[in-house]
């Protein structure tokens, strides 16, 4: 896929990258995929490529996050208990 000095999407697999990504590192490049979604210069092939990792790393974040609110949840929890 083309940049347009947006390094926008690499030719790789984006599903395969989105699974090794820190939870960090899909937030900034959800935020690049944005803005290269906002500001229009990308063709309409990698518009929809972008969107559609777009999608897999919003997923993933979304995943990663509820599995960090159960986390402290189940940390909270056993406090509680100790406390008892």
């Amino acid at each position: 896929m083309t940049d347009n000095g947006n390094e926008v999407l690499d030719t790789g697999d984006a599903e395969a990258g989105a699974a090794e990504q820190s939870f960090e590192a899909a937030v900034l490049r959800l935020e690049k995929i944005v803005t290269a979604l906002e500001d229009g210069s990308l063709s309409l092939e990698d518009s929809l490529k972008a969107y559609e990792e777009g999608l897999l790393l919003s997923r993933r974040c979304l995943t990663r996050l509820d599995q960090a609110e159960l986390r402290v949840r189940q940390l909270a929890s056993n406090g509680e208990e100790s406390d008892e």
